[in-house]
């Protein structure tokens, strides 16, 4: 679960950064009218979401695909 949340946190950071390179347009900026520790807030989330995520992916070899997301996997009958 922690994950999956990670990943929309990193999401919601690079959309931002989209934003900003294309139209100058700052997303958290706006959502947070402006205030510097709601800001800060933010960038520090998104930061510790990209970490968890690279940490996810180390540890898993890069095998997200085992447990990301969580589903019962299915073994094919031949």
């Amino acid at each position: 679960m922690i994950t999956l949340i990670a990943l929309i946190i990193t999401i919601v950071g690079a959309l931002n950064w989209l934003l900003i390179g294309i139209c100058g347009f700052n997303l958290v900026s706006w959502l947070t009218m402006g205030s510097d520790i709601a800001q800060r807030i933010v960038y520090i989330l998104v930061g510790v979401a990209g970490a968890w995520l690279v940490y996810f992916i180390i540890r898993r070899k890069g095998r997200v695909d085992e447990s990301f997301p969580a589903r019962e996997r299915r073994e094919v009958k031949e």
